[in-house]
């Protein structure tokens, strides 16, 4: 029989995969391979320090039978960690920001894992810092192991010993750029250092979001003010223990959109669904490889899973919300979903057959000024409050006259596909637009809901 004694079995040796399709539309020479961490059994890099700590802290004494792992994390250590206690019968309490994604929350509590939440807005040393939150935790808990990834030796080990080796077997040596994010800094600092070894001539990137703190103070000595960003996991507030930036060449700073931008195309023109973190890496190495030769070899990591970010960057509503969904992925359907949330949850309209009192009426409770009169599903027409108003200060009688005999002209029907430059077009001209989805008239987009994505 062939098989792992427990789940732990399965960390490590993760393949190289080449990206084709991205590099080849940009004309990229240099051979630029993926380093797929994200096919871990808790699907992150982080799996590899989760083991190699515990390992140390069984072996020192420091974690004994029925004890309980607590640490601060972005969520993806913790996974690792959870699984570890749950091979091996640990207790586990991880203290995160509310910048966490809700998937990475909800696996570490399938995991068995308790949770606590800090705000991410709570500096360093302050109280309420998920870092110290997570070390007061673990000194008021009996046999408990607080990990301290940020400054833990067992973090840049078990990259020198596995993640390091691994890339210099699976390139046969050939490697000559590598780069990676700089979080708690292990990944890069211990990966590095194996690497530099072999062969001192391989080039060692960092990619650091802009906000973090790392580049200004590799480039001058300075720690800057830290400004706040979106990709998780990656970056920091202050110089963390592991990060050993000698060892690094060059660090590139990546914008929130690059970041998530990159990430996105990785999934959908590679097939390599991935993290924020990943999109973050990959952009560096594009700003990389593009003056490279095809003899060159670069190598990044592809930190985690995009499961772990369904409801964040991969959601084109939550992109939108954070202005971040490039223009030509905004489309009819995607407006009329993520309309202000005073906007009503389904379409309102008219028949022929109602009265102006029941336009009106409609428009009042709400809150619209303006309305499709609909027939069998097609529209034939439309009202607008001030044209009835206008209309009624002449005859109050009409009240009770029909629709039919006071409406105007229809509002367009697009397509639910229509995109942002087709919708615009029509509302240089029209107050508003309808949207189909299957034949079906399913919503309304005034201008300004265009003006509220593009503020």
């Amino acid at each position: 029989m062939k098989f792992y004694d427990d789940i732990l079995g399965l960390i490590g040796n993760t393949p190289l995969v080449r990206i084709n399709n991205i590099t080849k539309q940009l004309k990229i020479k240099a051979p630029i391979y993926a380093k797929m961490e994200s096919l871990n059994p808790g699907y992150s890099v982080k799996d590899r320090i989760g083991v190699s700590m515990v390992d140390w802290a069984e072996k020192e004494g420091v974690l004994k039978k029925g004890g309980t792992i607590i640490e601060a994390t972005s969520g993806n250590t913790g996974i690792g960690l959870a699984l570890v206690a749950a091979a091996r019968g640990y207790k586990c309490i991880f203290v995160l920001t509310d910048k966490v994604s809700v998937e990475k929350n909800r696996y570490l509590k399938a995991l068995g894992a308790d949770i606590v939440v800090c705000p991410a807005a709570a500096k360093p040393g302050t109280p309420d810092h998920y870092v110290a939150t997570a070390k007061r935790i673990s000194e008021q808990t009996p046999n408990s192991f607080y990990p301290d990834q940020y400054n833990h030796p067992a973090n840049p080990a078990a990259h020198y010993h596995t993640t390091g080796p691994e890339i210099w077997r699976d390139t046969e040596g050939k490697i000559t750029h590598f780069v990676a994010s700089i979080g708690t800094g292990g990944t890069i600092s211990g990966t590095s250092r194996y690497l530099k070894e072999m062969n001192p001539a391989i080039k060692v990137i960092g990619a650091d979001p802009y906000g973090s703190i790392f580049k200004t103070y590799k480039d001058s000595g300075h720690v800057p003010e830290p400004t706040p960003y979106l990709v998780e996991g990656i970056g920091q507030a202050l110089p963390t223990g592991n990060a050993d930036l000698n060892i690094i060449d060059e660090i590139i700073n990546i914008t929130d959109r690059e970041s998530f931008d990159m990430a996105r195309q990785l999934s959908r023109r590679e097939g390599i669904f991935c993290g924020g973190s990943t999109g973050t890496i990959f952009a560096g190495a594009l700003k990389v490889a593009k003056d490279l030769d095809e003899n060159a070899c670069v190598v990044f990591i592809v930190c985690d899973t995009g499961e772990h970010y369904l409801t964040k960057f991969h959601s084109d509503e939550w992109m939108k919300e954070k202005l971040l969904l490039e223009p030509q992925r905004i489309t009819g359907a995607l407006i009329a979903e993520t309309k202000n949330a005073d906007a009503p949850g389904s379409l309102v309209f008219v028949s022929p057959d109602e009265t102006v009192s029941d336009a009106l009426e409609k428009m009042n409770l709400n809150g619209v000024t303006q309305i499709p009169v609909l027939e069998d599903n097609r529209s034939v027409g439309s009202v607008r409050e001030s044209g009835l108003l206008t209309k009624l200060l002449a005859d109050r009688g009409l009240l009770e006259a029909k629709i039919a005999d006071v409406m105007d002209k229809s509002f367009p029907v697009l397509d639910a596909d229509a995109s942002l430059v087709e919708i615009k077009s029509k509302l240089q001209k029209h107050p508003a637009v309808l949207i189909e989805d299957f034949k079906r008239i399913t919503a309304i987009i005034t201008r300004s809901d265009v003006l509220d994505i593009q503020r």
